[in-house]
């Protein structure tokens, strides 16, 4: 019985067009990748500052395999706590104006055991409508009361933030990994204040890419660690590399190596993992470079779109979506586009809500003038030989 329930409900998400499939990359991360046996131009990466296969970044990893080998071992707390996990660690504390920060092996339990650790029973956690699913889990799995406050909207925040709670916790999203917008962290950290609230703002997109040396939104916006206690950031998107941190205070940083269940219970990442993001990182704050040609591709990208008539979302970061609305339509402009050798990613609920989907269009460092233009006539055809129907503008509207 339970076999065939499970099987109803995969065919009922095949019929739905909602079916998740995985491809074979057979190539580094680059401009131009092999997926599947097929030669194509990737849109789809969040290696957005072209670090992922970096001379400087494989040296560094190739160094320190040969030196620890491959596994860590171990957890952290037991013997799997090597000294590149320590530089490292010491490095993104100083890069991003914090007293401490802590590793964990991905985002989503860094997030996911951040949230359980700091709060429970008579606490309250306000979320942002579109976070991330890891945020939102922890939110729901801590057993505090849980919230959401309207996308982007500090209002709804403040109304939210009159509930009661012993502890209450704000998390948001910096940039948005769907809709590529940014968080209004400054009046959000604002709200916080003024309600005696924690925030906690997940990093994963921004870091890297904005602020003056890659600090991130927070540094975007000129916020402190006063005004943002808890920042997450990952190291497998801008960074090219793998693995994700907490920084903030010492209070913090000791109450999550001692209760961030994630944390304590999980292997450490190879230290030459850690050896790599340590190159990376020295990349992203002393070569600004990337990040400018990153910058002018998408002003290139957005100003071509405009001049086709293709709408975007509001975003001025990597993460470019055209929002379509039904999922079969997706489907049908991104095959198109792999047609003529374009890669995006078609972009479905459940990852997104009901009506919708839409490509998402990561553009990176390893693209080039000519890349986004073959990208903008790829698209313009696509979306003229698929036009949206009334079921389509209802997902819009």
């Amino acid at each position: 019985m339970i076999e065939q329930q499970l099987a109803q409900a995969l065919q009922e998400r095949q019929q739905a067009g909602l079916m998740r499939q995985r491809r074979q990359l057979e190539t580094a991360q680059g401009a131009s990748i092999s997926v599947d046996g097929e030669t194509l131009l990737g849109f789809a990466s969040n290696d957005y500052l072209g670090l992922a296969n970096h001379s400087s970044v494989v040296a560094a990893f190739t160094q320190a395999a040969k030196h620890y080998g491959v596994g860590s071992g171990a957890s952290h707390l037991v013997n799997g706590h090597s000294r590149e996990h320590h530089l490292l660690e010491e490095e993104i504390a100083a890069f991003t104006g914090r007293d401490r920060a802590l590793l964990f092996s991905t985002g989503y339990m860094a997030n996911f055991g951040t949230i359980m650790a700091l709060l429970g029973q008579g606490d309250l956690v306000v979320e942002d409508k579109l976070n991330h699913a890891s945020l939102l889990d922890g939110g729901l799995a801590c057993g505090a009361k849980f919230r959401r406050y309207l996308h982007n909207d500090v209002a709804s925040l403040e109304k939210t933030l009159a509930l009661p709670g012993q502890r209450k916790l704000v998390v948001t999203d910096g940039v948005f990994s769907m809709d590529g917008d940014i968080a209004p962290l400054k009046e959000v950290a604002q709200s916080c204040r003024k309600n005696n609230a924690w925030l906690m703002v997940d990093d994963a997109h921004g870091i890297g890419v904005l602020g003056a040396t890659g600090a991130g939104s927070l540094q975007h916006f000129g916020l402190s660690q006063q005004d943002v206690p808890i920042l997450m950031g990952t190291l497998g998107k801008a960074a090219g590399g793998f693995g994700a941190f907490i920084a903030g205070s010492d209070v913090l940083i000791e109450t999550l190596t001692q209760f961030a269940r994630p944390y304590i219970y999980t292997t450490a990442t190879p230290p030459a993992v850690a050896a790599a993001n340590r190159a990376a990182l020295e990349i992203i704050q002393h070569d600004s470079t990337r990040r400018e040609h990153l910058a002018q591709l998408i002003a290139m990208f957005r100003a071509g779109a405009a001049s086709l008539g293709v709408q975007l979302m509001d975003s001025f970061t990597a993460i470019q979506p055209v929002l379509l609305g039904s999922a079969q339509r997706t489907l049908s402009v991104a095959g198109t586009l792999q047609k003529q050798g374009i890669l995006v990613g078609a972009i479905r609920p459940p990852t997104v809500p009901n009506g919708s989907a839409r490509l998402r269009i990561t553009l990176t460092a390893n693209h080039s003038a000519e890349h986004i233009e073959q990208l903008l006539m790829a698209l313009d055809f696509a979306l003229k030989l698929h036009p949206a129907t009334d079921l389509d503008n209802q997902g819009t509207a």
